[in-house]
């Protein structure tokens, strides 16, 4: 887990400019639990970020992580993995062991909410003539026939609220890892504003759908 820091321009050896997204990481992406097929059925490893004061927590937050012996953590978020072999409780994770210059990687995070939008910006309709003839400018229009169904379908695209939901994007390549800093430089945008929380893991190659860049 990582914190989304900004975007900038980052410069390669040949000049070309490409756009990167800056991930922090902050105290944390310590192993606060490791599952195994014969405790829970599969084999997982959760992970622990961002350090705050025990009054942050509530008390089976704090039961949970006092029982390892681990410093109070805001996130928690569980990893699926092969084997749990080589992971302990207590371990600290290190960005630069598990990400190396040019892998792909996926990145979930909740985008940014823009609250209640309609159809126009939430799903790119046409708008209608401007004109002072026109009675149509933004509004949605015909939603459906009227006797038959009588009703609207489900997932009919209309007006509501945009953004605020989790998403992933798939396949980005890591450009640039900076130790001195503890920061990721990563090609494109990430989803959410600089604060934001980011889940990181590798990417799941399919075939040889692979990009180039």
């Amino acid at each position: 887990m990582a914190t989304k820091l900004g975007m900038m321009s980052f410069f390669e050896e040949s000049g070309t400019v490409v756009p990167v997204t800056v991930v922090g990481f902050r105290e944390g992406n310590i192993v606060t639990q490791i599952k195994t097929e014969a405790t829970d059925g599969y084999n997982a490893v959760q992970v622990g970020y961002r350090r705050v004061r025990d009054r942050k927590l509530t008390k089976p937050e704090m039961g949970h992580l006092e029982k390892s012996g681990i410093i109070p953590l805001r996130h928690l978020q569980e990893f699926r993995v092969q084997t749990v072999d080589g992971f302990e409780v207590t371990q600290k994770l290190d960005f630069n062991e598990l990400f190396k210059e040019g892998e792909l990687v996926d990145v979930s995070a909740t985008t940014i909410g823009k609250g209640f939008q309609g159809g126009i910006k939430r799903h790119n309709f046409k708008r209608g003539q401007m004109t002072h003839g026109s009675k149509s400018h933004r509004q949605l229009g015909s939603i459906g026939a009227g006797t038959t169904p009588g009703r609207v379908y489900k997932g009919k695209k209309m007006p509501g609220r945009m953004g605020g939901t989790k998403t992933k994007i798939r396949k980005l390549k890591i450009i640039k890892i900076d130790d001195e800093l503890n920061i990721l430089m990563i090609k494109g945008a990430l989803p959410g504003k600089p604060g934001n929380l980011l889940r990181i893991a590798p990417a799941k190659i399919v075939g040889k759908n692979i990009p180039k860049n």
